[in-house]
C-alpha cells in the first residue's frame, strides 16, 4: 500500500472543549484534512459527548472535512440534525441500526458521505453486504466509548481483511477505510500499510506537547 495518500483525522474528543477554535487552528496548521467528531449517547456506548449544536458552531470556522461518527442507538434520528449542522460525512454503527439500508439511504439523501462502522468483536461479514453502498468503512481498533485506549491486537489483520474483500469486489477505489482507536506514531505506518486510508488520532495529537508538530509527524511517518 505504498505511495498512497493517507488522511490524518484528529479527534476533537481529546481537544480542550473550552477552546475548540484553537483545536481547529491546530488541525489546519498541522495539515490535517479531516476533523473527527465523536458523538456518544451514553446508551450505545458508556459516555456522553456532543450534539449537532457543536458541529454547527464549528462549521463556520473551518473548511476541513467534518467527519461525524455516530456511536448512538437509533442513528436514523440524528442523521438530519447533523447534516443540517454542517457535517460532511456521517458514519453509523452496524450494531445500532435495525435497518442499515434505511440509515444509508437517509444519509445519502442529505448529500453527505456515508460511513458504516463496526466494533472490534463484530465480524466483518456483518458489514460486507453494504460495501457497495457506502463511501467509507470505519474500523474500531478499541472498544468505543472513551479516548486514550490502546490499539487492540488483531485490528491490523481486520483492516487487511477488509482491504482484500474490497479488492475482490473491485471497490478499492470507491470505499475508504478509516481506523479509529489507539493510533500512535509507533503504529501509524503499520495500520496504513494494512490498508487504512484515514487514521483517527485523538490523545496522540491533542495530548502532545506540540499538537501541530504531532500532526505533521504523523503525516511524515506514513508518507516516508
Amino acid at each position: 500500500m505504498s505511495n498512497k495518500t493517507v488522511i490524518i483525522a484528529p479527534s476533537i474528543l481529546s481537544a480542550d472543549f473550552s477552546n475548540l477554535s484553537s483545536a481547529l487552528n491546530i488541525c489546519e496548521k498541522g495539515g490535517a484534512e479531516y476533523i473527527h467528531v465523536d458523538v456518544m449517547d451514553n446508551h450505545f456506548v458508556p459516555n456522553l459527548t456532543i450534539g449537532p449544536l457543536v458541529v454547527k458552531s464549528l462549521r463556520p470556522h473551518t473548511n476541513r472535512f467534518l467527519d461525524v461518527h455516530l456511536m448512538v442507538t437509533n442513528p436514523e434520528n440524528l442523521v438530519e440534525p447533523f447534516a443540517r449542522a454542517g457535517a460532511d460525512g456521517i458514519t453509523f454503527h452496524i450494531e445500532a441500526a435495525e435497518n442499515p439500508d434505511d440509515v444509508i439511504d437517509l444519509i445519502r439523501v442529505t448529500g453527505k458521505q456515508v460511513g458504516i462502522s463496526l466494533k472490534p468483536k463484530t465480524p466483518v461479514s456483518a458489514i460486507e453486504p453494504f460495501f457497495d453502498k457506502v463511501d467509507m468503512i470505519l474500523v474500531m481498533s478499541v472498544e468505543p466509548g472513551f479516548g486514550g485506549q490502546g490499539y487492540l491486537p488483531g485490528s491490523t489483520e481486520r483492516i487487511a481483511e477488509i482491504r482484500q474483500r474490497l479488492l475482490e469486489q473491485c471497490l478499492q477505489d470507491s470505499v475508504l477505510i478509516e481506523v479509529d482507536g489507539g493510533i500512535k506514531l509507533d503504529n501509524a505506518k503499520e495500520v496504513a500499510n494494512a490498508g487504512a486510508d484515514i487514521l483517527v488520532a485523538g490523545s496522540a495529537v491533542f495530548g502532545a506537547d506540540d499538537p501541530v508538530a504531532a500532526i505533521q509527524q504523523f503525516i511524515n511517518k506514513i508518507t516516508n
